[in-house]
């Protein structure tokens, strides 16, 4: 009897193995906002940023609510994206502004070896130099950016990516499925200023997170980035459409995200919660139960080895994501494979620094708790003041947080703790610090011997011992930034001379 029955799961097996053998394989569309923060959609309860298309693939698909980047900068991100690994594992490609070694392999190319089409419109990876050691195109694929569009405020790129997706369409092998990399510029800044209310946005309603000030300043510029979510947002709902008229949306995986949070100080650049929290949703017609919601903690290096298993390639032995098909196939909510644990980390994509250094962090999230160790204390985490604060984007909060000083700087740009730990389900916007706290010792502990144990089995060079290396990998950023020519000047007793007034040029 236990031969029989042996042998009948045996069967069952060999059977399911030859169903997926046989299932057509998905074209995969990849939507990818660039400085989208994760809580500003309908789906996740904003009611002041309407996103009905993003929450239309949320309904039609799954919704995640615990996807992260390792890395919440563009570069390093995207970098994870492409490869499936954590940004530590990827050497010069670590950097903002940094080389992508052609030595580690993007699903892009791995999927066109495979018999897929592959193309991008938009941003694919960077800001970097992909060619200088020797690649030939995008990591993300080729690009397919000929046609524009009119934008309803300064700010928005004119790149009209759906279009730009059709001209793909069109030229395709339309025998061979398609894996297409549509990169928003929206929201990244510049935006143009006041854009949220003429358009549309009341400041009354715009929600203020606890580590920015809620006055008028910050309230509309908040306002401004809103609109440019929803922009990209009204780019979905034109793609979806396009989908449709094809007849080729119900066999297509649709994956929107984004690469970090907002360009707000922070946040962007910065290991806190709101910083690498993304935005996930997926559809896949049949593929995928609609209306589920998971709590898994998901990583965006997970996507690569997804891909490929849905295309029935193997997964590259690089690659050190976890594929999330049996999370896909699954009808449950909630913890489908119990993924609890999240590591999040930085090196160096800042400017404005002496002797070129970055701020290294490394980090671990659970669902209780967000433990951080920042490597260098003494170091300013978002670069030195008499340099200019260039790891943060220009705009009305950062010039009101810089003029008016007070607790708000100190959240944004002023000396940390080695240590921080946040009791993230009572303290998601990470404003106190536990770490010296008695009563979080163990926590603390415990936290950080987790997050070490991971980060060896990575093979991550800041906890092997080598940490230096990182600032020694080619960057090509602007280093220096605003500020930093006089402030080194001053290093030396010369002081520069007064520069020419601006107005009236």
């Amino acid at each position: 009897m236990k031969l029989l029955t042996r042998l009948l799961v045996l069967l069952v097996v060999l059977c399911s193995i030859a169903k997926a053998a046989d299932a057509p394989r998905p074209n995969i569309l990849f939507i990818i906002f660039d400085d989208w923060g994760w809580q500003h959609a309908g789906a996740y309860g904003c009611d002041w940023v309407r996103t009905p298309n993003f929450d239309r693939v949320a309904k039609e698909g799954v919704l995640f609510k615990n996807a992260f980047t390792s890395n919440p900068k563009c570069s390093p991100c995207r970098a994870t994206i492409l490869t499936g690994r954590n940004s530590w594992q990827l050497e010069e490609a670590v950097c903002h502004g940094g080389i992508f070694p052609p030595k580690f392999a993007v699903y892009p190319d791995l999927l066109e070896k495979g018999g897929y089409t592959v193309g991008l419109t938009g941003k694919g990876w960077g800001p970097g130099d992909f060619k200088l050691e020797g690649r030939t195109r995008n990591p993300a694929g080729p690009s397919f950016d000929e046609f524009t569009q009119k934008a309803p405020a300064k700010g928005i790129g004119t790149n009209d990516y759906p279009r730009n997706f059709e001209g793909f369409l069109a030229q395709r092998d339309k025998a061979k499925p398609f894996c297409f990399w549509m990169g928003f510029k929206e929201p990244h800044r510049a935006y143009e200023l006041d854009s949220g209310v003429r358009l549309g946005k009341k400041l009354g309603d715009v929600k203020v997170p606890g580590y920015l000030p809620d006055n008028p300043t910050v309230r509309g510029d908040l306002a401004d980035y809103s609109i440019e979510v929803e922009w990209g947002d009204q780019q979905i709902g034109r793609t979806l459409a396009l989908l449709e008229k094809e007849a080729l949306l119900e066999n297509t995986l649709i994956v929107v995200t984004s690469d970090h949070g907002m360009p707000f100080p922070r946040v962007k650049g910065q290991i806190y919660e709101d910083g690498f929290h993304l935005p996930l949703a997926m559809r896949w017609g049949k593929g995928i139960k609609p209306g589920r919601v998971v709590e898994d903690f998901i990583n965006v290096r997970d996507l690569a080895p997804t891909y490929l298993e849905l295309a029935g390639l193997p997964v590259h032995e690089q690659m050190s994501g976890k594929s999330l098909v049996n999370i896909l196939r699954s009808e449950k909510n909630g913890f489908v494979e119990d993924r609890k644990i999240m590591l999040a980390g930085k090196e160096r994509h800042d400017i404005g620094r002496p002797n070129d250094w970055g701020y290294p962090v490394r980090a671990i999230r659970t669902p209780e708790f967000f433990y951080s160790h920042n490597y260098h204390p003494e170091r300013w985490p978002a670069c030195n003041p008499e340099t200019g604060y260039r790891n943060c984007d220009d705009s009305p909060t950062k010039a009101w947080i810089v003029e008016n000083k007070g607790p708000f700087y100190d959240l944004a740009f002023a000396y940390r703790a080695e240590e921080e730990l946040f009791d993230i389900a009572n303290d998601p916007q990470c404003l106190k610090n536990l770490a010296a706290d008695p009563k979080f010792a163990a926590t603390k502990q415990d936290l950080r011997t987790k997050m070490e144990a991971m980060l060896k089995e990575e093979k991550d060079p800041r906890v092997l011992g080598d940490g230096a290396i990182f600032d020694t990998y080619k960057y090509l950023g602007n280093r220096k930034g605003k500020g930093y020519a006089e402030w080194e000047a001053a290093q030396k007793g010369i002081v520069p001379p007064e520069r020419p007034s601006r107005k009236g040029r």
